[in-house]
This record gives structure tokens, C-alpha cells and sequence, in this order.
């Protein structure tokens, strides 16, 4: 039943942007440009077409999930309102997608991928790169955290053209046992359980920033948007990032 689950979300997740996918819920409209490492991306597949969020890391390097994955991706940078043509817009094809080596979709685990692009960025006011976690800089539980997507405001609601951002708590791993294939050693459990705050379908592959740092990428969570919801702790894969950062 919670494999069911998972992969009903899974599916929602990889709605299109124009039914309500790229959901933050409790969270507010960003301050135009604030967060200039967002990446918009729109995912092309054999039958159809969807949106996942991403993130800057190098001038020619985005990180989003896993099961963003796509037979072609474009990647639209510097947007605020991603329906409304801005001069600050650089948008760019992805040139090769790279999938964790042992990211598995039944169990969506591994869920961590990089797109390398076709020409490198602009860096700009409205342009620019996140920094990564290292085992240096670890999180724990209780610390503020902050998700951003473009998306609905609630789950029966239509995807917004803005950016909308949302603080998000850290949880302990205990709190999510309830997700059957959570692994401590790789996710990270966030959103508390008390609030209405949380990321949801289609925000998929955007950043949990803590203290101005990617902890982690929006991977899954409940059907029924209460939170927490699970993502992608990045510092458990440093090894892998930097082997294709460094070959590429």
C-alpha cells in the first residue's frame, strides 16, 4: 500500500505545470530574483511533456531529481514568472543527462541527477550558482530550511507563474519511517507534521537551502500533502558530483 502510494505521488509529480503541478503550499511569492539559482525545467518525453524544478551549481551544470529525467530537457534560468517573457531569461538546452548510476523509480531511491548544458550561463544579478553541501556543513534536526518552486498554493489548485518559497524544518529520520523505502543514510525527512507547510507534486528536483547551501533536492512525500516529505540529501553523493564535475 505505501509502495502504491509513493507512486501515485510519483505520477503527480510529472503532471504538467499548466494541471497543477510545481506545488509549494504555506509558503509565499519570492522577492523578484532572490533566489537566482532556480532553474525552471521543461522535460519532453515520447508522449508527453511535464516540469521539474532545478538548481544552478556551475555556469554549465544544473542538479535536479532523477525522475526528471526526459528524452530532451531545456532549462529556463533567471526567471521569476516563468509564463511572462523577462529580459533577465537565459534559457538553454541540456546537452547530456546524468542520472545517478543506481537511481531506482520503483522505490525512488538514488533520486539525484545532473544535466550538463549545451553552453554555459550567464552569470548575472539574476543568474547565478548555489553552493553544495560537504560532509562539512551537515544539517540536524530542528534547523530552518528553505524549498522554492513555481507552482499552486494549495493541492487543488492551479500551478502559479511565480516563484513561491516556503521555510521548512528539518525533522528527525524517525519521522518519516512511515515512508517505506526512506534511508537515513541518503534522505533527508523535512517538513514538520504540525504545519501545512510543505513542497508537493512537481517540485520535484529543486533545493532545500539551509544557512545559504543545498542541502538537499525535493524528491517525494505524502499523496495527501501532509507533510514531511523526503529529499535527496546531497552530501551523501559528493564522491559521485565531483567525478562528473571534474570529467566534464
Amino acid at each position: 500500500m505505501k509502495l502504491l502510494l509513493l507512486l501515485l505521488l510519483l505520477l503527480t509529480f510529472l503532471l504538467s505545470h499548466e494541471t497543477g503541478a510545481d506545488e509549494i503550499i504555506g509558503g509565499k511569492e519570492s522577492r523578484p530574483h532572490s533566489r537566482p539559482y532556480m532553474a525552471f525545467l521543461n522535460i519532453k518525453r515520447k508522449n508527453s511533456r511535464c516540469n521539474c524544478g532545478g538548481f544552478l551549481i556551475r555556469n554549465d551544470f544544473v542538479m535536479t531529481a532523477a525522475h526528471c529525467a526526459g528524452d530532451s530537457i531545456t532549462v529556463k534560468l533567471g526567471a521569476q514568472n516563468v509564463r511572462k517573457r523577462e529580459k533577465t531569461w537565459q534559457t538553454i538546452k541540456v546537452k547530456r543527462q546524468f542520472l545517478h548510476p543506481e537511481y531506482n523509480d520503483e522505490k525512488i531511491f538514488n533520486d539525484i541527477m545532473l544535466l550538463k548544458l549545451e553552453k554555459k550561463a550567464k552569470l548575472t544579478r539574476a543568474v547565478n550558482v548555489l553552493p553544495l553541501a560537504s560532509r562539512f556543513n551537515s544539517v540536524s534536526p530542528g534547523q530552518k530550511c528553505l524549498a522554492a518552486g513555481w507552482g499552486s498554493t494549495g493541492p487543488n489548485s492551479r500551478g502559479s507563474n511565480t516563484l513561491q518559497e516556503v521555510e521548512l524544518t528539518l525533522m528527525n529520520p524517525n519521522d518519516c519511517t512511515r515512508f517505506e523505502y526512506f534511508d537515513r543514510r541518503s534522505e533527508l525527512c523535512v517538513g514538520n507534521p504540525k504545519s501545512n507547510k510543505t513542497t508537493f507534486s512537481g517540485d520535484s528536483g529543486g533545493p532545500l537551502v539551509c544557512s545559504g547551501v543545498a542541502q538537499g533536492i525535493v524528491s517525494y512525500g505524502n499523496i495527501s500533502a501532509k507533510p514531511p516529505s523526503v529529499f535527496t540529501r546531497i552530501d551523501h553523493y559528493s564522491s559521485w558530483i565531483n567525478q562528473i564535475l571534474k570529467a566534464n
